[in-house]
């Protein structure tokens, strides 16, 4: 055969294998939670491949910045974190030993989701004495759904600004994902008026935005200072105040010890409710709409247990 033929038809297998390789692209986005690999896998669908750097077992506050983690966010197009000083004991290790330019703080790949919402509890001043306080408010956000339908918003915008090629299939899932994320809402909404004024106890302020949501008060709180693990003085204390007090459930999240729960439980005979906190909390929390239903149905179960005891 014509050596010329033959390097013509390779050329062109090279050129068509480029092609096909280009064509089946993905963005590569890495998340740090997993509640924002959820939602960019909602928005980004077919176009992105996620990874979250933590589960729903491991407490995003105090993660491991691993030579894997590195490695991986070294190829990624984009950046999604909760932000907030959330992941400030980690996630700079990480972009610093990453090299990767595009998802340093303040560029295009960089994308913290606690920027785009206004937070609660923000302070003026905040010193160790405090504890596990951030200043910028609490960054446990996710799980108010009017406040993660804004963040989707940005987000998807932003993966528009990112691969422009594919802008009208991330704008139509938007659009999709709003919709039934508004139809969601209103029927959460209406499911949850029977814990409006429930009062619970808690094990770290990561409960803010649900129960400010659903209108549950907190009456205490397991950690004597935020970040702070259960002292026995300090259950101690609780356990007397919680005479003045009906607190229906003690709340610990998925990635949390249940030691200072279950003391407090055994001593009151209030039960303990461990909830999902994000996805991947249970089995059944496989996405961001399973995440709020099952969270919603462990609370209404126990405030349909405790009416027919």
């Amino acid at each position: 055969m014509n050596i010329n033929l033959i390097a013509a038809k390779l050329f062109l297998s090279l050129t068509l294998l480029m092609s096909t390789s280009i064509a089946s692209a993905k963005l590569s986005v890495f998340t740090c939670e997993p509640e924002w690999k959820s939602l960019v896998d909602e928005l980004g669908g077919e176009h992105v491949s996620s990874i979250s750097a933590t589960t729903a077992f491991q407490d995003p506050h105090h993660i491991e910045a691993r030579p894997s983690l590195i490695a991986k966010l070294r190829q990624a197009d984009l950046l999604v974190c909760t932000g907030a000083e959330l992941e400030i004991g980690w996630l700079p290790m990480l972009q610093q030993k990453s090299a990767n330019k595009q998802i340093q703080n303040n560029h295009l790949g960089y994308f913290m989701a606690s920027e785009h919402v206004a937070l609660l509890d923000a302070h003026t001043h905040v010193d160790r004495s405090m504890g596990d306080v951030h200043a910028a408010g609490n960054p446990h956000m996710h799980l108010d759904p009017h406040r993660l339908l804004r963040v989707a918003k940005k987000l998807a915008k932003r993966l528009r600004l990112l691969d422009s090629e594919n802008a009208e299939y991330y704008h139509q899932r938007f659009d999709v994902f709003e919709k039934k994320w508004q139809f969601a809402i209103t029927q959460w909404e209406q499911d949850a008026q029977a814990l409006k004024g429930m009062q619970v106890v808690v094990q770290h302020a990561n409960w803010r935005y649900l129960f400010e949501w659903l209108g549950i008060e907190v009456v205490a709180d397991l950690e004597p200072k935020p970040g702070l693990p259960p002292s026995t003085s300090h259950l101690v204390s609780i356990l007397e105040s919680l005479n003045m007090h009906n607190a229906s459930m003690i709340a610990v999240a998925a990635y949390q010890s249940a030691t200072g729960a279950n003391w407090l439980a055994n001593k009151t005979d209030i039960p303990v409710v461990t909830l999902p906190f994000t996805v991947g909390g249970t089995q059944e929390a496989t996405d961001l709409f399973s995440l709020y239903q099952i969270t919603l149905s462990l609370l209404l179960n126990n405030v349909k247990q405790e009416k027919t005891d």
